[in-house]
């Protein structure tokens, strides 16, 4: 054969040569280690999950969507829920409180003729009102609330009243933060609208009118606080306005809880809080 022919035809050959490798590599033949990339894994590493597949995004799940929906995105926190509950208590709606008060009983019925009403004590901490003590049941006057109350007329009075700087009792002191008198014979309260001591503790004679005898009256006057309502006593508005054990019935004015709960909110009560008690209807709650 002419050498021009066999110099022609060479790069034929190198040309098969070279179509063989790679239909072997395409094939499964395995290269030679120095074809092998260094960075190729050992056999041990290539035998473990790739990394991707632990961090893969949940949308490769089919019961977690790729992104979160619009609801899931637009809950609140558990912490901004608990804020807005706070905020949205009836404590947190009153207006005239004063600054100092870190106490506050709320004492509502649903109308002003109810003579079973709700209360609920709230402490401020924080700079934010919250519920100190469970909800009690409380009865209240037998005519329900008034903002106009007299002598006699069986009325528990609307507004925001504090407490007198002492708590009574036939029983002895439940552990209470205020002063405690333990009343005794010849107690009164005088309710006597001629009296010089009107609306007033009284030890000594009966001062006349309807004017209580404290150490006869019991289970009420078990333990009680006084509510500083008509303080100074303004003759014919009322008087002997109490926080005190009920007997089942609604009062003459006062508000009653059963003694258990009673004795809580007495040893809860702090003169140090300035607290003040709020007497309304639920509908007229905004007027405080």
């Amino acid at each position: 054969m002419p050498v021009d022919q066999r110099r022609r035809r060479a790069p034929k050959a190198l040309l098969t040569l070279a179509t063989l490798v790679l239909v072997l590599t395409a094939c499964g033949g395995k290269p030679s280690r120095s074809a092998q990339p260094e960075s190729s894994p050992s056999a041990s590493e290539a035998a473990e999950p790739p990394l991707e597949a632990e961090t893969a995004p949940v949308a490769a799940s089919p019961s977690v969507p790729a992104s979160p929906s619009a609801s899931v995105s637009k809950k609140p926190s558990p912490s901004k829920t608990a804020a807005a509950a706070v905020a949205a208590n009836d404590a947190s709606r009153l207006k005239t409180l004063p600054s100092g008060t870190t106490q506050v009983v709320i004492v509502q019925a649903a109308s002003a003729s109810a003579t079973t009403a709700s209360l609920q004590a709230y402490a401020k901490t924080g700079g934010a009102w919250q519920p100190a003590l469970p909800a009690m049941t409380a009865k209240i006057g037998a005519n329900g609330f008034s903002g106009a109350k007299r002598e006699g007329d069986k009325t528990t009075p609307t507004g925001v009243f504090g407490f007198d700087g002492t708590m009574y009792g036939i029983s002895a002191n439940p552990g209470v933060k205020y002063t405690y008198h333990r009343v005794v014979q010849d107690d009164w309260w005088d309710e006597n609208s001629d009296s010089p001591g009107y609306n007033t503790f009284h030890h000594g004679a009966n001062p006349g009118g309807p004017s209580e005898p404290l150490w006869q009256i019991s289970p009420q006057y078990n333990h009680f606080a006084v509510i500083r309502y008509n303080m100074p006593a303004t003759p014919g508005r009322g008087s002997g306005i109490f926080l005190h054990v009920t007997n089942g019935n609604p009062t003459l004015g006062c508000v009653a809880l059963p003694t258990g709960d009673l004795v809580a909110l007495l040893r809860w009560l702090n003169p140090a809080a300035n607290p003040r008690i709020v007497l309304s209807p639920t509908g007229q709650l905004s007027r405080y």
